[in-house]
């Protein structure tokens, strides 16, 4: 008998680029996390970080798209694209369980955004009604926060992937090769549009 809900884990991130890192911890979610889906939900705008050097929204859509192509339990999610800015992820988590009431819920978050976890809007409301996977970064060994007991909180082994945007970005504009940290569909989107450079 199937169970009465599908579980879908949100990986929130601008996403500017995608690279091969987010995937590993997106299916390594699907595989040993227990959940049957994630979704990429790209974010149009974080009340935490400046805008300049970001792609525009479809862009970016379009290359999580491209990159989530050959695995059916990952999708792009623009979700947040309507709705209004700044946005924070409680709005989104309400949206999202008014329009898809047969679906629950869960967050992925890397460890260093457990640390500031406390000062998101309404984290109390989150982490009650979700379950949060939390994934390793790097330098990050333990991380004690006020969260360590809470029964919401779940940390996934999950590779380390020691790879950011950032670094993809400065060496796409120094004129490197970084074709290997990217989805190959991806790579050809920005080479095309000569993105970064």
């Amino acid at each position: 008998m199937e169970s009465k809900s599908k579980k879908v884990g949100l990986f929130f991130g601008s996403f500017n680029p995608i690279h091969i890192g987010h995937l590993v911890i997106a299916n390594h979610m699907v595989e040993f996390g227990g959940l049957n889906q994630v979704w990429f939900v790209i974010t149009p705008h974080s009340p935490f970080k400046e805008k300049k050097s970001l792609l525009e929204d479809h862009h970016r859509y379009q290359m999580v798209d491209r990159a989530v192509e050959q695995f059916p339990h990952l999708r792009a999610c623009d979700i947040e694209f309507g709705l209004p800015q700044p946005n924070y992820t409680i709005n989104t988590m309400v949206y999202l369980e008014e329009k898809y009431p047969e679906l629950e819920f869960a967050l992925i978050m890397g460890e260093d955004n457990l640390k500031n976890f406390h000062k998101w809007k309404n984290y109390e409301l989150l982490i009650n009604n979700h379950e949060i996977l939390v994934y390793p970064r790097v330098g990050s060994e333990e991380v004690h926060t006020q969260f360590d007991s809470h029964p919401s909180i779940h940390h996934v082994d999950a590779p380390i992937m020691e790879l950011s945007s950032t670094f993809i970005r400065k060496g796409i504009k120094a004129g490197k090769n970084i074709r290997p940290m990217l989805p190959e569909a991806v790579w050809i989107y920005l080479d095309e549009m000569n993105f970064y450079k």
